[in-house]
Parts: C-alpha cells; sequence; structure tokens
C-alpha cells in the first residue's frame, strides 16, 4: 500500500476522532456549551464579565448596564463610549 494512502487514511482518522471528541458535550448532555457571558449562570454567579463591559465600567466608574450594555460581547462595542466622551 501507497504512503500517501496511509497518511491519507491517518488523517482522515484523526479529524473523525477530534470531531467526536469535540461533540462529547453535546452527544451526553444533549446541548452545546453555553460560552456566553450574558446567558451561562454559572458566569454570572462567578462574576465574570465581558471585557467591554469591564472597561465602560472603568471608564464609567459605575455599572455599565445603564448605558445599554447587556454584558454580551457581541452586542457591546467599545467606540460606545468613546462617542460619549467626547
Amino acid at each position: 500500500m501507497p504512503a500517501w494512502i496511509i497518511i491519507v487514511l491517518v488523517s482522515i482518522l484523526c479529524v473523525g476522532f477530534f470531531v467526536i471528541g469535540l461533540s462529547l458535550t453535546l452527544i451526553f448532555k444533549g446541548h452545546h456549551i453555553d460560552s456566553e457571558i450574558s446567558t451561562n449562570k454559572d458566569m454570572q454567579r462567578l462574576g465574570i464579565r465581558c471585557a467591554v463591559q469591564e472597561s465602560r465600567d472603568d471608564l464609567a466608574g459605575g455599572d455599565c448596564r445603564a448605558d445599554g450594555c447587556s454584558g454580551n460581547c457581541a452586542g457591546c462595542d467599545i467606540d460606545h463610549d468613546r462617542s460619549r466622551k467626547e
């Protein structure tokens, strides 16, 4: 059997192994890992916040939720603070 066929088969096997490994949470728990800060109750309980939210809190000296930040990094925009202070 040629060496390139062995390499291709081993590569396919490795990719399949990693896909199954990454799917274990979905397979055993039945849902995807919730890594979004605004919706993950455990992160909120531990006090983990979005980096943009922390920056806004530091700059404003208060709670950035008053400015409309939901704690969701995908929804936050760091330029919001700059435009407000100028």
